[in-house]
């Protein structure tokens, strides 16, 4: 199963920086997996990305969840992004950036 029609993953990575960005069309149920398959990452890895969402007040077709490691020297994060990933059942990011 893929989801990247439903979901798109936009990864960004520059020097001591990882981060993933979640774009979906308006939906509970999707906003909730994607928080889910956070949290359920998070344990198995012990890690702590900071998370926020951005919703677009003027669009319906713009919402997103950002999971960003800050300071990630050694590329720690990775390990976490492609677990959410997996989890989400999501097998490509876009190649916009």
């Amino acid at each position: 199963m893929n989801r990247c029609d439903e979901i798109k993953a936009h990864i960004r990575m520059e020097e001591r920086y990882q981060g993933l960005s979640l774009v979906f069309a308006h939906s509970d149920t999707i906003k909730t997996e994607i928080l889910d398959a956070v949290e359920e990452a998070k344990k198995e890895t012990g890690l702590k990305p900071f998370i926020f969402e951005k919703i677009s007040n003027d669009r319906e077709d713009i919402h997103a969840i950002y999971i960003e490691f800050r300071d990630d020297i050694h590329r720690e994060g990775g390990e976490l992004l492609t677990k959410v990933l997996k989890k989400l059942h999501i097998d490509h990011c876009e190649k916009d950036i």
